[in-house]
């Protein structure tokens, strides 16, 4: 994978991120905190929200959760109506406020604040070049890039200087950007992260423009979905109106199926689809294909809930939540000094053995990574009583890492990129293991005329991929 630390000590290149955009109302900093709020599972890392009242931008930054940063009196700090925000979880690398987002910078184009959710596949060739010609740069994230790129511009406007901008990145990106008196709003032109636009009426006014990574954070604030921000499109929301335009024509459409699979909320709408009922189909299409003879079908929660609830709509099995996840785990604890076995997997779930003693049970979960987690859930269940444990995966096997903004890791990490079905199933310690094929995970999410990247799961990428120097060709997503 790319070294980012080494040759420009760059944040690892998977981001995991939620943002959100408002313009146009009288409280927008509390509005763009509920919708943090409603995304706050895309990141945990940090948050932070920029604002602007049409002269000066307010920005806040901290490491935390969105409720423990954003308390009344911080929201206070945030006047306008127009605003931005950002969730990050970053999986490895620096996890320090430098990177937390949106990032800022005063230029020749007045102030500017951006955020972003994807990961740029040319970063490092970027950075490289700009600090080769006298750029400083404060932070390790890859959103910096952007920021330097727009104010080395000589494009007179700040959607001119975006522009250029984003025709120089390649990679995944749904962007949001403030300014003074403005919101700009882009997406790669492959459309491989989420990016939804929405209307929060206003009594009285003109109603408000939202956008956010997921329909669930319009959920919230009572704001109506109305379509998705097109591939390669970029949105400008001024005192003049919005406009829609595109920067560059669309390519490949390229959607991460990943968002479908486990990564965004269930009731969310996710490029056009309710991801609820892609996860039961997917659940469905699992028991047609991989049936077993078992007493119950229990979840592994919360990401395994609605396939598990499809494959025992489909077999005919009862479904029981036999697994409690604790809710309240937060990203560091206290453990005994006297080791305990798989302890942190104690720490998130914990059996109702009584569901479990003496059962055939079905496991549905929704992915296997590395495989240490998935044997750490079977033993759990074995040890509650279950007289056998089958796994059932609602997704293909994951070979390949994911370059475009979702956390998967090395090759030689995953476990299915090594091992056959076989020798996975003896590593998890299961009775029997099995995955849904591809054709299958195609049908869940109606992909019909192949609009999905399935790149972790076949390795063929849909563009051009740069790895320590050696590029990946552009192989399609099919």
């Amino acid at each position: 994978m790319i070294n980012w630390e080494e040759e420009v000590r760059f944040d690892k290149l998977h981001e995991e991120c939620g943002v959100f955009a408002l313009y146009g109302h009288p409280e927008a900093a509390n509005l763009v905190y509920l919708g943090l709020y409603a995304l706050q599972h895309r990141g945990q890392e940090s948050a932070g929200m920029a604002s602007s009242d049409g002269r000066k931008i307010y920005s806040v930054r901290k490491m935390g959760h969105v409720a423990d940063i954003f308390t009344p009196e911080v929201l206070n700090e945030l006047p306008g109506s127009l605003a931005i925000g950002h969730t990050r979880y970053s999986t490895a690398g620096d996890t320090t406020l430098r990177n937390a987002q949106p990032l800022s910078v005063a230029c020749g184009k007045g102030q500017i604040a951006i955020a972003h959710n994807g990961n740029l596949t040319n970063a490092i060739e970027l950075r490289r070049e700009l600090e080769e010609d006298g750029s400083i740069f404060q932070s390790t994230s890859d959103t910096e890039v952007i920021l330097h790129l727009m104010a080395r511009s000589r494009e007179r406007t700040l959607s001119g200087a975006l522009r250029e901008a984003l025709l120089q990145i390649e990679g995944a990106f749904s962007l949001v950007c403030l300014a003074e008196d403005r919101i700009i709003i882009a997406r790669d032109p492959h459309g491989f992260r989420p990016l939804a636009m929405g209307r929060l009426e206003i009594e009285g006014q003109r109603a408000a423009v939202v956008f956010a990574s997921e329909t669930c954070a319009f959920d919230l604030i009572d704001a109506a979905y109305v379509n998705d921000v097109e591939p390669g499109e970029m949105v400008i929301v001024g005192p003049e109106g919005m406009t829609r335009e595109r920067y560059t024509p669309p390519e490949a459409t390229a959607h991460c199926v990943f968002e479908h699979v486990y990564f965004s909320r269930p009731d969310s709408i996710v490029f056009g689809k309710p991801v609820a009922e892609s996860r039961e189909m997917m659940g469905r299409l699992l028991a047609r294909e991989h049936p077993v003879d078992a007493d119950v079908v229990v979840p592994v929660p919360d990401s395994g809930v609605a396939a598990a609830i499809g494959y025992a709509s489909e077999s005919g099995i009862p479904y029981r939540q036999a697994l409690i996840r604790n809710h309240y785990v937060g990203r560091t604890f206290i453990e005994p000094s006297q080791a305990i076995r798989d302890f942190g997997v104690k720490l998130k779930l914990n059996p109702v053995r009584h569901l479990l003693q003496g059962k055939r049970v079905i496991l549905v979960d929704d992915s296997i990574v590395r495989g240490t987690t998935s044997r750490k859930i079977v033993r759990m269940v074995r040890s509650a009583g279950a007289r056998e444990v089958h796994l059932r995966i609602s997704c293909p096997p994951t070979i390949s890492p994911c370059y475009y903004g979702v956390d998967t890791p090395s090759l030689r990490e995953l476990i299915a990129a090594n091992n056959d079905i076989k020798q996975i199933e003896q590593y998890v310690e299961a009775d029997s293991l099995a995955y849904l094929s591809l054709e299958s995970l195609r049908r869940s999410v109606h992909d019909s005329d192949h609009r999905f990247c399935y790149a972790c799961y076949t390795g063929k990428y849909p563009t051009l991929v740069r790895i320590d120097e050696i590029v990946l060709a552009k192989t399609g997503c099919c």
